[in-house]
């Protein structure tokens, strides 16, 4: 886990996570360019309908959050780790 938070394109994921890690990224900063096409190839990762209209919602439940808190200024509970830290530190 600690190496998907440092750097998800470098960690050891499956075939099926790392193409919907790739489609989270893209859902987060290319929003448009998402098409029919994205869904029917994480279905041939095996996703089924449901999977993907979960993560299509996690994904984006998770964008919008961060976005409110952004553009209201909302700063990270002092208890919360980074994830960054979080990843460096050791076991």
């Amino acid at each position: 886990m600690r190496q998907v938070a440092a750097d998800w394109r470098s960690a050891p994921l499956s075939p099926a996570d790392r193409a919907l890690a790739e489609d989270a990224a893209r859902l987060t900063h290319q929003p448009a360019s998402m098409s029919a096409a994205d869904l029917d190839a994480l279905r041939r990762h095996g996703f089924s309908d449901r999977a993907l209209h979960d993560a299509v919602q996690v994904i984006s439940y998770f964008n919008y959050v961060n976005r409110v808190a952004d553009a209201l200024g909302v700063e990270p509970e002092d208890f919360v780790a980074h994830w960054e830290k979080a990843a460096d530190a050791p076991d």
